[in-house]
């Protein structure tokens, strides 16, 4: 079993930048890939990014994001980050941290999730 737990959250202005952060733990993470997905209020489930946890293949961002957010990790701490930026009313959403054994941007398909954290954009 995987533990992640999500922080960083908060309410920001329109153009701020924002830094999440997921914690993992309960076992090796070689093999999986991590996620980040996010859900508005009253809307469904969407893909924000992801990428393996170890190797060389570059990360996928969905459109929403691309330029503008970018995914990292850091092996020691077994974290994985999301550093969004000029954020946009339309990122308001519930961010959530995810893994599994395979890559999907299918945002349900994940099999481990955090609780999320919650993002406000607004001026």
């Amino acid at each position: 079993q995987l533990q992640l737990v999500e922080s960083g959250g908060g309410s920001v202005q329109p153009g701020d930048s924002l830094r999440l952060s997921c914690a993992v733990s309960g076992r090796s993470l070689s093999s999986h890939y991590m996620a980040w997905v996010r859900q508005a209020p009253g809307k469904e489930r969407e893909f924000v990014s992801a990428f393996p946890w170890t190797g060389i293949t570059s990360t996928s961002y969905a459109d929403s994001v691309k330029g503008r957010f970018v995914m990292t990790r850091d092996y020691v701490k077994s974290a994985v980050y999301l550093h969004m930026s000029n954020l946009k009313a339309e990122d308001t959403a519930v961010y959530s941290c995810a893994a599994d054994l395979k890559f999907s941007n299918d945002s349900s398909a994940w099999r481990y999730w955090g609780q999320g954290t919650l993002v406000t954009v607004s001026s």
